[in-house]
């Protein structure tokens, strides 16, 4: 046990010492200072913005920001939907995978598109090699979206009076080049190095220890996983996620994976401290995240660790925990912190089932996702976090009878308004989901097949389904049948709601803001850089959470708990 959480403490060490310089780089980056890249890079941008007439130098207001993404976005989305549509008689398919159905390819092809990675098929025989090397295009994009998106913010918050908040394309395309690409390619070479597959060769045949004949899976693995993680997209190259051997083959590749999907949503919240030049307010926010992150995953680990009182009370020993759905070789401990990690960071992989987790692990894991603001995805992890900060700002702010400010910024009604939608909007599309699926299983007998656990867990499966696509995290509850219409379909526009609306909203307000008359600040400024500031933002976030979520999570995991101990 003690080596087990030694390894835990290991991943997440690492990945905050790393993202701490991996912060001020990216600081850097988006400030247009120079780089140890820019030799290599710099023709290449410039190449590309010649080919495609694109103006890099252009200053854009935030509306021109988010009609560059929205625009660029559906483009993405219509070639998914070829690709996945055709993909059988398109190159590199040597096993012969079909088509995908319209309603599996809509849902699909936004879930890459909008960072999430849903998954309603098997990657191993639901995709050809062409139509994983294009979502793997996919990872990289929408995640470059997410940090341009919140690389507007950045611009934003630090300029005293202005409409130009840098442009679009450039932030986008630096995303990919100086951030995601070349480490990408660096984890890549790790994953090879420790017997990831990277090739096109079609399923190769093995003889088992028993004597049985396999048919196993490869593909351009190696490459596939590292952006899968460092742009905390999520999708799995196989059915299984990181729980697959090939996809996660050792614990040293489950510790890489792990530091992988951390780095970049520390490292975006210490550049926005680097980039304002207030390290103190980076910190603050950091140390807000931690201690949700932590109130989640601690709680976790334990509970895996200890097992099942179930199975123990069969008289079977739970020494190495609740085993059920995770592998030996990577341990109860390590999955309980992924399963936090995985819904906190808005990853969504998977080193074991979480659907054989214990009950109140299961709604911790919805809680990280209902909150949807400890790290978060790439970017949008700190423009979710921006809408919390609004709103304490706000209270605070009545609170003392003085007229709510950030960064010498008047918040008024306007700001507080798209705050307020953004922040009621998140519980809407979760809770609205969950009760229309609810009332469609219990009135169509055909609906029966979505649940392979009914009862408490089966509404708990519904109710996560619909709460991963709504955070765009893309993890589930494996038990619920979802390649249908109606999950295709439903899970289909909350993904494109709850991914576009959260960003265009905290950029809105900070685009408002950056238009205000300067401030200084005074004796009487509320201060937003210290604890007790963070300590406010906690209460936020806890009081929205509670209200909106306890009733249903009362109906799934805390009822379920109940009945495994009387």
């Amino acid at each position: 046990m003690n080596t087990e959480l030694s390894g835990i403490l290991l991943m997440f060490g690492l990945a905050l010492a790393m993202g701490i310089p991996l912060g001020k780089y990216i600081a850097r980056v988006y400030a247009g200072e120079k780089t140890l890249l820019d030799p290599v890079m710099n023709p290449l941008e410039k190449l590309f913005f010649r080919i495609s007439g694109i103006n890099a130098g252009k200053q854009m207001n935030w509306k021109q920001h988010m009609v560059a993404m929205l625009f660029i976005n559906m483009l993405w989305f219509l070639l998914g939907m070829f690709v996945l549509m055709n993909q059988s008689w398109l190159p590199l398919n040597p096993d012969g995978n079909p088509n995908m159905s319209p309603d599996l390819a809509f849902n699909t092809s936004i879930s890459f598109v909008v960072n999430c990675n849903l998954q309603h098929y098997p990657g191993e025989t639901g995709l050809s090699y062409l139509a994983q090397l294009f979502l793997m295009f996919l990872q990289f994009v929408s995640a470059a979206t997410g940090m341009a998106a919140a690389a507007v913010l950045f611009f934003a918050v630090k300029e005293k009076s202005t409409t130009e908040l840098g442009n679009f394309y450039q932030l986008f395309l630096k995303s990919i080049t100086r951030i995601l690409v070349p480490i990408s390619i660096i984890i890549a070479i790790l994953f090879l190095l420790n017997g990831m597959p990277m090739g096109f060769e079609g399923k190769d045949t093995i003889t088992s220890l028993q004597g049985d004949t396999m048919h196993v899976s490869r593909g351009p693995v190696a490459a596939f996983v590292p952006i899968k993680h460092l742009g905390t997209n999520g999708g799995g190259f196989f059915g299984a996620n990181s729980a697959h051997p090939l996809e996660n083959p050792s614990y040293f590749t489950n510790v890489i994976e792990m530091i992988a999907q951390l780095i970049i949503p520390f490292a975006m919240v210490f550049a926005f401290g680097f980039f304002l030049r207030r390290k103190k307010l980076s910190w603050m926010i950091f140390t807000v995240m931690t201690v949700g992150f932590l109130l989640l995953a601690i709680p976790n680990i334990i509970m895996e660790t200890k097992g099942n009182p179930a199975i123990a009370a069969m008289g079977v020993d739970n020494s190495l925990g609740a085993m059920e759905g995770k592998e030996v070789r990577i341990g109860a401990a390590a999955s309980g912190f992924w399963s936090i990690a995985t819904t906190v960071i808005s990853t969504g992989s998977v080193n074991a089932m979480h659907d054989s987790t214990m009950p109140l692990s299961g709604m911790n894991e919805l809680l990280a996702m209902m909150i949807n603001a400890f790290y978060g995805g790439c970017g949008v992890g700190l423009l979710n976090f921006f809408v919390f900060i609004i709103l304490a700002v706000f209270i605070s702010g009545l609170m003392v009878g003085r007229t709510p400010e950030f960064m010498g910024k008047k918040v008024e009604a306007r700001e507080m308004k798209i705050a307020t939608i953004i922040a009621l909007l998140h519980p809407l599309l979760i809770l609205a989901g969950t009760a229309l699926s609810s009332y469609l299983y219990m009135h169509n007998p055909a609906n029966a097949a979505w649940l392979n656990n009914p009862g408490y867990h089966g509404f708990s499966e519904m109710l996560y389904e619909n709460t991963s696509a709504a955070a765009n995290n893309g993890s589930g509850f494996e038990g619920l049948g979802d390649n249908n219409l109606w999950w295709n379909i439903s899970t289909g526009f909350i993904l494109i709601l709850g991914r576009f609306l959260p960003i265009i909203g905290p950029v809105a307000i900070a685009g408002l803001l950056a238009t205000k008359k300067y401030i200084p600040e005074s004796a009487g400024t509320l201060k937003t850089d210290t604890s007790t500031f963070g300590i406010m933002i906690i209460a936020v976030i806890a009081i929205i959470t509670a209200l909106a979520f306890f009733p249903a999570l009362a109906l799934g995991p805390v009822a379920e708990y109940f009945t495994l101990n009387p």
